[in-house]
């Protein structure tokens, strides 16, 4: 598997999204027992990342359900799981009767850790990511907040997630020189709209972990080939799925960034894991760019 960098870690170049095993739009859920399965198909194809969030899970009243599944898994994993990096996220709040809301308070965000830390069974979390921005507050004290949290020994590093460049900016000068490890937002051939912000990580030395790197849980990942014919067309050449060509392809627009494709089932992870061994020539690379309308060359 290639190995990328993720601040002081050295990680898979793809990564697995675990948010579809607890939350999806088509709200199908796989039994306990086989979604264990498929995050250790994860690890068996080589993938040392893991992405997941306190919100993911299937009821309001079911919070950390995800956490707990993947927490679950890497203990239970027969191979060597000291190079698995964890990943959560908090400052969402979802509550009864499924009302959503954000909070970045150094209350919540201090509970909502220790709630990831008791669902991981962890005693440190290897890297915390801001999940949404909360709008009543000043970017810059959330990111005080997170600040605090890694003095405390709470959390290791530290990340962000549906961030503009200048949020990013503002993380990077309250956090100081390297403490901003991550940038997690949407980017897809669907929606390459954080293209400025992944060269902007780029530029800086941050990992950027696209969410959604197939197109989404309500089809946009199956459909992708069929969407953007390119990707179907090259598949074809190399003998691989269209989804393999879109993460190859998203592996060679930067160095900095690590896809983290979401699965429910063992077969789907196993197949994009094999993407990090799938190399496309740069014309290639510039069909799938010009095909979703980013710059080429």
């Amino acid at each position: 598997m290639q190995q990328r960098k993720l601040g002081p870690y050295t990680v898979s170049a793809i990564g697995l999204g675990a948010m579809p095993l607890s939350m999806n739009q088509k709200k199908e859920y796989p039994e306990p027992a086989d979604a264990i399965a498929t995050i250790h198909a994860a690890l068996d194809a080589g993938v040392t990342l893991i992405d997941t969030a306190d919100i993911y899970a299937p009821a309001w009243d079911q919070v950390g359900h995800n956490e707990r599944l993947v927490g679950e898994a890497v203990r239970t994993w027969h191979g060597d799981t000291s190079d698995v990096l964890v990943t959560t996220k908090g400052g969402i709040t979802r509550g009864d009767g499924e009302t959503w809301g954000r909070d970045g308070s150094l209350a919540h965000l201090r509970a909502a850790v220790e709630s990831s830390l008791r669902a991981l069974q962890v005693e440190a979390i290897d890297l915390y990511q801001y999940h949404r921005p909360d709008r009543t507050m000043v970017y810059a004290d959330v990111m005080e907040n997170l600040a605090e949290l890694k003095r405390s020994g709470k959390i290791r590093e530290i990340g962000i997630s549906n961030a503009s460049v200048e949020e990013i900016e503002i993380a990077r000068e309250v956090l100081g020189e390297g403490a901003l490890v991550s940038v997690q937002n949407e980017f897809s051939p669907r929606h390459p709209g954080s293209y400025d912000e992944l060269r902007y990580c780029e530029e800086h030395g941050i990992a950027f972990l696209p969410w959604s790197p197939l197109g989404g849980t309500g089809g946009g990942a199956q459909q992708v080939g069929e969407r953007f014919a390119v990707f179907a067309e090259i598949g074809q050449h190399h003998g691989v799925s269209p989804q393999q060509v879109v993460l190859a392809w998203e592996l060679a627009l930067s160095e900095a960034l690590i896809a983290i494709p979401g699965s429910r089932r063992a077969t789907s992870i196993t197949d994009s894991a094999a993407a990090a061994d799938l190399t496309l020539d740069a014309d290639e690379v510039d069909r799938c760019s010009q095909a979703v309308c980013l710059p080429v060359g």
